[in-house]
């Protein structure tokens, strides 16, 4: 699809003697472009059908209401004005004003029409929805843990404040037609989606689904942060335990319920993570690479990189740069 890919900002230092964001690390780590599609004018009966694809998905209900069908969720979600759905997974879903309303699969021109030349109309001129939608491209293979393990739908209902002005301004920034509207969009769509995922993470305190809402906990947060702010060091359970007052014991099954994969499995997988990072976008030797991310020697990083990759670092880099200069 045309796109109008504006690609996150780098991960800001550091806040405070609190450690590293580990949110904004994990954003950051995956490299995710915006592409806003654009505003849909709707009347019903009226339907619409977005297929799967890796990417997460975000609408916006500007006026009226909608009936969400996620596939793999049993039951359907009703939006109203001013709700927000975030599908952080690409999931198939439907978009309809009632059951049993015909379904209209966009093709790729009118995605594109809906960028510059005005909004997508469809249905029979009965009651009206109009709403918004856009999606967040990865930019790297989706291995982050914390954001595999988000569910299919994160629902934001109107009334959260924190929401209320960032969709507000993309709503009216939809319907204008003044230079640089789809940047705005692009921008206001990053605020929303950092909000709807704040919002994710403060309401899983009360859950039992592993992720991101692991942040909510002070102890196993804190862990993440020593984590993230310190990959290379020499972290064994004992040391994390330790380092957040916790029980060896205690600390392995806290963690591994609230994360979704116990604490060493998670630092591994950050630090290839963190690699596959580096490997992308900077120049740094694979020796010092390596040490970088803890291991003691290029060797062991290569059968670390390549069990996790499937391929050698080198292989990854050179492959990452010949797609980077392909037209």
């Amino acid at each position: 699809m045309p796109a109008s890919p504006k690609e996150f900002a780098g991960r800001p230092e550091p806040r405070d003697a609190q450690g590293p964001d580990v949110l904004a690390d994990v954003l950051d780590s995956m490299r995710l472009s915006t592409i806003m599609y654009g505003r849909f004018e709707l009347s019903g009966p009226w339907g619409i059908r977005f297929c799967e694809k890796p990417c997460a998905h975000l609408v916006l209900i500007a006026h009226g209401s909608a009936r969400l069908d996620v596939e793999g969720i049993p039951h359907t979600v009703l939006l109203s004005a001013g709700d927000l759905a975030l599908l952080p997974q690409g999931v198939s879903h439907t978009l309809r004003d009632a059951e049993g309303s015909p379904l209209h699969l966009l093709g790729q021109g009118e995605c594109q029409r809906a960028l510059g030349v005005g909004p997508i109309r469809l249905g029979g001129g009965g009651e009206r929805t109009s709403l918004v939608t856009g999606s967040f491209r990865l930019g790297a293979a989706p291995h982050t843990l914390l954001f595999e393990q988000l569910p299919r739908l994160v629902h934001v209902t109107a009334e959260a404040p924190s929401l209320a002005s960032a969709a507000q301004l993309l709503i009216t920034e939809s319907t204008s037609s003044s230079p640089g509207a789809t940047v705005v969009m692009s921008r206001l769509a990053d605020i929303l989606l950092v909000q709807a995922l704040r919002l994710h993470i403060a309401s899983a305190q009360n859950q039992e689904q592993p992720g991101l809402g692991a942040l909510a906990d002070p102890q196993i947060g804190k862990a993440l942060s020593l984590i993230h702010e310190q990959p290379a060091a020499p972290w064994t359970v004992e040391s994390l335990a330790a380092a957040v007052a916790l029980s060896r014991s205690g600390f392995a099954a806290r963690f591994t319920s609230l994360v979704g994969k116990p604490p060493l499995e998670y630092l591994a997988r950050w630090r290839m993570t963190k690699a596959a990072q580096l490997l992308r976008e900077s120049e740094t030797p694979l020796s010092e690479l390596a040490t970088v991310i803890g291991y003691q020697s290029e060797a062991s990083f290569n059968r670390a990189f390549k069990r996790w990759e499937g391929s050698s670092p080198g292989a990854y880099r050179r492959e990452h740069r010949q797609r980077a200069s392909a037209p």
